[in-house]
């Protein structure tokens, strides 16, 4: 069986790098760094890959989108974490469309995809309510009436997004809950994060009007599955973003002389470098199983997906860290681009649960030969 792209996704795939080489360099990333809270994410790049359909690759052409699949989304989804792109593509299209399209209704598909699909409005997924992982039983935000109340901290682009699906607790349990965040009762706080170039926010819901998505008492259940599949996309994000790595301290190694010779010919720095190289191909390994997983339904989703989160969390982290270490002192300054890799390492780490929390579900799963559930998510 082949798990490689195919001549189409290729294509995209190479289009898409030469996309993101031009209009998002690291210069770019960099920028939103420098300019802080005053400008979180680059909206111009994202209605620019919004232009392109890239937001509307999974979303049907019924619903303005290309429909054309998900392994198309991981291909974009690499590039975009090579790039690291400062975008919120990950929380508007693996998270909001994803659940719009798992349990929306058909009124909630019709207003919500068309516009998701060309980028003219962001979404967010909040769930958490500090740290730690959520508890579907002791959630603080609450309906009542139709009116939500409560806080969710931290929102990944919850300070840029439009919309959100916010998971809250009412008298049939646990639900997911639409909410425009341009209401009056809506207050957003950004927060200081180690990225950055991907907001943060905590957000109060103060007698929100909001409507539900998906059946009364299952947005445990909905969040469970938006995860699972988020967390392929992200792995591919991941996968992209240590590639980068490797190829910095590659071509650094290679550039870098000391006694008359480059440092890669140390072998010391080769045996880093290939340790990189093996981590990133095991993670590729399990994220194409994980795309293939995806894209045909296939049963072994859940382990398929919580294989490729360890894998590509653990091949990102170690990327970014040995890309630091082999430039040396340089690799800790600001000019230098390492630390937006170490950055994003550490954010997508954290995005739909730790990968501690993956492992362990992974773990169970494998030891009992059923499917584990879900042991709740960090920041969504």
């Amino acid at each position: 069986m082949d798990f490689d792209y195919s001549e189409e996704q290729r294509q995209l795939k190479e289009e898409a790098r030469r996309f993101l080489s031009a209009r998002c360099p690291l210069s770019l990333v960099r920028a939103t760094l420098e300019e802080g809270a005053q400008r979180r994410t680059s909206r111009t790049l994202f209605k620019e890959i919004a232009e392109l359909g890239w937001c509307g690759a999974v979303i049907p052409e019924a619903g303005g989108g290309l429909g054309l699949g998900y392994v198309e989304l991981c291909a974009i989804a690499e590039e975009l974490g090579r790039a690291l792109a400062p975008v919120p593509f990950a929380s508007s299209i693996y998270l909001f469309a994803e659940a719009i399209m798992a349990g929306g209704s058909a009124e909630q598909r019709s207003k919500l995809l068309r516009l998701l699909a060309r980028g003219e409005i962001v979404g967010c997924l909040a769930t958490a309510e500090g740290s730690g992982a959520y508890q579907h039983r002791s959630i603080g935000c609450r309906v009542l009436a139709g009116r939500l109340n409560g806080a969710k901290i931290p929102v990944i682009d919850g300070d840029v997004a439009d919309v959100a699906l916010v998971l809250a607790a009412e008298a049939r349990g646990a639900g997911l809950y639409l909410a425009d965040l341009t209401d009056p009762g809506v207050e957003r706080t950004a927060l200081e994060s180690l990225d950055p170039s991907r907001g943060v926010a905590r957000v109060n819901f103060s007698d929100v009007p909001v409507e539900l998505v998906g059946g009364a008492g299952e947005g445990g259940a909905l969040v469970e599955r938006i995860f699972d599949r988020a967390a392929v996309s992200i792995a591919f994000e991941q996968l992209g973003g240590a590639d980068r790595c490797l190829e910095l301290a590659r071509d650094y190694a290679l550039e870098r002389h000391t006694f008359g010779r480059p440092i890669g010919s140390y072998q010391a720095v080769k045996h880093r470098l290939v340790d990189m190289y093996v981590k990133n191909e095991l993670a590729r390994s399990t994220a194409y199983y994980a795309a293939w997983a995806l894209a045909s339904e296939a049963i072994e989703l859940p382990r398929a997906a919580a294989m490729a989160r360890v894998a590509a969390s653990d091949a990102f982290g170690f990327a970014s860290r040995e890309c630091v270490q082999i430039h040396g002192g340089i690799g800790v300054t600001w000019e230098a681009s390492p630390h937006l890799f170490f950055r994003r390492a550490r954010q997508l780490s954290l995005v739909c649960g730790a990968p501690d929390g993956w492992a362990a579900r992974l773990g169970a799963d494998l030891c009992q030969g059923t499917p584990a559930r879900s042991i709740g998510a960090e920041i969504a």
